[in-house]
């Protein structure tokens, strides 16, 4: 049998492919596997990355003869070259190859106490009002006497300006027990009146702190009646079918004569006085507001003189801010026009105009109840075609304890079924954004009234402190709109309810015995002072209550 003499093959440990000829054995003549005939074969240059599609070949033609590897030489040295020259640029990527974080470099947020944010802020506005005052007031009413630590700018308005801004207190921006919304867009707010520098600061009061830390008594003083005066028209039962789609037109009560008359100007109240009949004098509107004032946010302020007997005196100066009602005042989005028929004080002219219109109109003609006493503020000769508006002051006296009775003049609005007596107060949709009252008033009702006990919680838990005061059975309120959003002249009545004052009271979380506890620190706090006059005012942009000691000229000049 023929034997098969098995070719030696030259292995190439550096690399693939048979080894240079200087890289070879030295001893390789007469073997098979000698590498030097085979110096002249054609190698063809691979990478690394190329894809094997075969290894040979079989069915192409090609050309015998050394010619073939004549033509090829030249362009297997050019591939050579290629081939060394990319091995060498991968070999150099592969050393220079850097991985790229893609992902986002975690930034340690630096953390700002939001009380220090509030602080600075609070400072920022205070020197921009400092100047505003120094710029404003130098030749104004103290003849430009310096201000002491405690005083604050001059009065910008009724409500303090209409600045953007919110609503706000003990739980948001701006002061109030409902307060809610961010303090970063708190309006600047000016005061009720302007601190003097003859003033002298007593004591200062934190609404958030005092409605925590209040404690309600168990029970609730007793009233009992001293005086009826006025007369009282009855109610009308047709507008319990007022609905959105057949509204009635507000009139205009311009033969209605309504007197706001503050405490120190009634003469009733005043004979009651000398009589020795209490030791405390306030009015239904008064009392009421200090009853609830945790919920306010807009500034306000009232005068408490304190005679030298002990007796007290809670009053208001003249067209002070408490004769106008507000509107949206705790809402998310209060009034912020600065000019046009949204601003916040013509805003709180038309409230207060649709209020008295609207408590007179549900009236009707031909059944009217006289009182004991007519009215004590109507004078026929000074009338000029004017007539009282159908109101009836019901004085009574709350015994606080035993040494300290309050003597308090309500007011009634009108009689229901010929027995019950009842307040009228009207709400009032200036300009419909999200919601529309004419959509959902007859529908929806509940849903309207609770939008408006988030908007304006200040002013109803006022209106059901004044009707539990005046001792009640019913309170009407009416839902009253534009006529067009642009139009604040004519209103009319959407829909009216009843409501039982006790039971709205629990309905709008408001405490009897709270309002009372309320109104027994403030007459307790004043008792301990020296007698004199007083300016208690609430703070306009902070829930910080401020008693001042005033000269007793204080606000006589006023007209």
């Amino acid at each position: 049998m023929a034997s098969f003499p098995v070719p030696t093959v030259t292995a190439h440990q550096g690399s693939w492919g048979p080894p240079s000829l200087e890289n070879g054995n030295n001893n390789l003549t007469g073997l098979p596997g000698n590498i030097e005939k085979f110096a002249t074969l054609p190698y063809s240059p691979f990478g690394r990355s190329d894809r094997l599609g075969r290894v040979a070949d079989f069915t192409g033609g090609h050309n015998a003869g050394d010619n073939y590897f004549g033509r090829r030489a030249d362009k297997l040295q050019k591939g050579r070259r290629e081939f060394k020259q990319r091995q060498e640029e991968e070999e150099h990527a592969i050393d220079s190859f850097q991985l790229v974080d893609t992902t986002k470099a975690a930034t340690s947020k630096r953390f700002v106490n939001l009380a220090s944010k509030r602080k600075q802020q609070s400072t920022r506005l205070r020197q921009i009002n400092a100047r505003r005052a120094q710029a404003a007031g130098g030749s104004a009413g103290t003849g430009g006497q310096q201000l002491d630590r405690m005083t604050r700018p001059t009065t910008g308005g009724r409500f303090g300006g209409g600045g953007p801004g919110g609503r706000g207190g003990g739980r948001g921006y701006g002061g109030g027990r409902g307060g809610r919304g961010t303090w970063q867009n708190r309006p600047d707010r000016q005061p009720s009146v302007a601190v003097q520098g003859t003033w002298k600061a007593v004591e200062d009061i934190d609404l958030a702190k005092l409605s925590k830390n209040l404690v309600a008594p168990t029970t609730v003083p007793p009233p009992s009646d001293i005086l009826w005066c006025g007369f009282l028209d009855e109610y009308n039962d047709n507008y319990d079918k007022v609905t959105s789609r057949v509204p009635v037109a507000l009139k205009r009560m311009e033969n209605k004569e309504f007197y706001p008359v503050t405490t120190t100007d009634d003469p009733v109240l005043e004979k009651l006085a000398i009589d020795g009949a209490g030791q405390v004098f306030v009015t239904d509107a008064i009392l009421a507001h200090l009853m609830t004032c945790t919920r306010s946010v807009y500034p306000w302020d009232i005068v408490v003189q304190k005679l030298p007997n002990g007796t007290l005196f809670f009053d208001k100066r003249d067209n002070s801010q408490l004769d106008y009602l507000t509107v949206q005042e705790t809402s998310y989005t209060p009034p912020t026009d600065e000019e046009g028929i949204n601003t916040v004080e013509r805003l709180g002219l038309e409230a207060t105009i649709i209020n008295q219109n609207f408590s007179q109109q549900i009236l009707k003609k031909g059944s009217r109840k006289e009182m004991d006493l007519p009215n004590p503020f109507f004078d026929e000769d000074d009338a000029d075609g004017m007539e009282p508006a159908s109101v009836a002051y019901r004085y009574r006296k709350f015994a606080l304890d035993e040494s300290t009775t309050v003597i308090c003049r309500t007011e009634i609005h009108g009689l229901v079924k010929k027995d019950q007596y009842m307040t009228a107060f009207a709400l009032n949709e200036f300009a419909p954004t999200t919601s529309n009252w004419r959509d959902k008033i007859d529908q929806q009702r509940g849903a309207v009234l609770a939008t408006e006990l988030k908007n304006n919680s200040f002013k109803l838990a006022k209106w059901t402190a004044q009707s539990l005061l005046a001792g009640v059975e019913q309170m009407k309120i009416g839902f009253v709109s534009r006529t067009h959003p642009k139009n604040n002249y004519e209103h009319v009545v959407l829909a009216t309810q009843f409501y039982r004052p006790k039971d709205f009271a629990t309905q709008i979380t408001l405490n009897e015995g709270s309002m009372w506890a309320m109104f027994r620190m403030f007459v307790n706090l004043f008792q301990k002072q020296e007698p004199g006059k007083y300016v208690l005012m609430r703070e306009p942009n902070k829930a910080v209550l401020q008693i001042y000691a005033v000269p007793p000229e204080t606000f006589e000049d006023e007209e």
